[in-house]
């Protein structure tokens, strides 16, 4: 039995059934919103787990699910050495958003990193404390800064709503997800003038420990 993974809700599952439905396999909720289960026609063997997008990435690695629809942000962000426990067997088409650097608006000598990396050397010597970065993409930020030679930072925690944290005083800077940028504009954030840490979409990834005819079987009945 292969268990495929599905967001539970939201845009992100009525997309996800749309697109296998296009492949000819049909993928229902079982019953009420409140229920997990679903139901999958026209494909053997196959049965669906609903899930929320951020818990598919942990249950593909646990090889509790052999196939699972989440982001990619999700999956680069949670799993260390994601190459080892998952393949990206094809993006989806729908989904999309960047993860990307914000600072705020009124910071007009801020277009760049390399601007930011002199606020942030400026910002400690005054302060004495390292420029705060609010996220909740610790492991993603962290290597692309590294690798923009970013030292002077901390990052900070945010589980709710990261744009709020500049405004509330608990951050001088952001790292998100965003696809419209219409949520920081309202919150007087401005994206830095790079390109964004991750360009991620929904993506149909694999458990490494799947395989098999029945695995190869549903790929090939998808087009994959």
């Amino acid at each position: 039995m292969i268990r495929l993974g599905v967001p539970s809700k939201g845009r992100l599952m009525e997309q996800s059934f749309d697109w296998f439905a296009d492949r000819g396999v049909r993928l229902s909720r079982a019953g009420s919103e409140r229920e997990y289960a679903g139901r999958v026609d026209g494909a053997d063997g196959v049965s669906l787990v609903l899930l929320s997008a951020g818990e598919i990435p942990r249950e593909l690695a646990a090889g509790r699910i052999e196939l699972g629809v989440t982001g990619t942000d999700l999956v680069r962000e949670k799993l260390a050495g994601w190459r080892d426990v998952v393949t990206e067997v094809a993006p989806m088409g729908f989904g999309h958003a960047d993860l990307i650097l914000a600072v705020p608006d009124c910071w007009r000598d801020c277009e760049t990193l390399d601007d930011l990396t002199s606020i942030a050397r400026d910002f400690r010597a005054v302060h004495g404390f390292r420029l705060r970065i609010a996220t909740k993409y610790h492991r993603l930020v962290r290597a692309w800064l590294a690798e923009h030679e970013v030292a002077d930072y901390q990052l900070v925690d945010s589980q709710g709503a990261t744009e709020g944290t500049v405004a509330n005083q608990t951050a001088e800077a952001i790292a998100d997800i965003t696809s419209s940028g219409a949520t920081l504009r309202a919150n007087n954030l401005r994206i830095l003038n790079e390109d964004p840490i991750l360009r991620s979409q929904a993506t149909l990834f694999a458990s490494r420990a799947a395989g098999g005819t029945a695995m190869t079987g549903l790929l090939s009945q998808l087009g994959l």
